[in-house]
């Protein structure tokens, strides 16, 4: 029976009684976990997708008007990514990787604060991929911002690769096929896992809002800290309400 706790201070203990407990735990996270750092989310209230069209993959591929207006978003998020701070979820998060409680962390975010909040590469599963640097679409090499906006000045084009295959942004927009390796990696770190914690997602983005799901039905206990309702509440053990960084601050 699922548990609704709307006072953050008791769900701090809550869900700090459960991590312990727990012998392993997978936390999947969303945009919720960045807006207390000062990043908008996409999809609440006042998201980012109620005040701009996003540009779907097909339309980057083909449209080179497209590929210049996709490159003019990536910068402004570059430089408000670089504002910010990862804030105590995060450090949190990362502690308890460290400390080999969390063998996993899912996220939706393309921010890339866990990494810098301290979860190493091999914890880390970026689902939606990550807007702090690009990579060729043809050959998959890497390629920095500075670079393809250095590219763009010169020339008043968007950035081609060496190879001669076109530069993206290395984040999943919509359209675009979801990245087999870290969806398997996901799935494989949650069947290893007793103790699932959604935190700062609206749980609606499929593929990725199966996984919860996949947790609980594979035997894991399940969590959700958020701060609006979400579908998957009702099959939830313990939902938090409240400020998501007051949740995990006993952790």
């Amino acid at each position: 029976m699922s548990v609704t706790i709307d006072d953050p201070n008791e769900g701090a203990r809550v869900l700090a009684e459960m991590v312990t407990a727990a012998e392993t735990v997978v936390v999947f996270t969303g945009a919720g976990i960045s807006t207390e750092s000062g990043i908008p989310d996409f999809r609440g209230p006042n998201g980012l997708w109620k005040k701009i069209e996003p540009i779907y993959y097909d339309e980057f591929v083909t449209s080179e008007t497209a590929r210049l207006a996709d490159w003019k978003r990536r910068f402004t998020f570059r430089d408000q990514i670089a504002r910010v701070e990862p804030n105590l979820a995060h450090l949190a998060i990362a502690r308890l990787v460290a400390r080999g409680k969390v063998n996993a962390v899912i996220t939706q975010n393309i921010d890339g604060l866990h990494a810098r909040a301290g979860v190493p590469d091999e914890r880390l599963i970026e689902i939606h991929g990550n807007a702090t640097y690009a990579t060729c679409l043809d050959c998959g090499e890497r390629h920095e911002l500075d670079a393809a906006e250095a590219a763009i000045l010169a020339t008043g084009r968007s950035p081609r690769c060496g190879c001669g295959g076109l530069v993206k942004a290395a984040v999943i927009s919509f359209g675009q096929a979801m990245p087999t390796r870290e969806m398997e990696r996901a799935e494989q770190a949650i069947q290893e896992a007793d103790l699932f914690v959604a935190v700062g997602s609206s749980l609606t983005v499929q593929p990725a809002a199966t996984l919860p799901m996949i947790a609980k039905y594979d035997g894991a206990r399940l969590v959700i800290v958020n701060g609006e309702e979400t579908p998957l509440d009702g099959l939830a053990d313990r939902v938090l309400r409240g400020s998501i960084g007051t949740v995990f601050s006993a952790l």
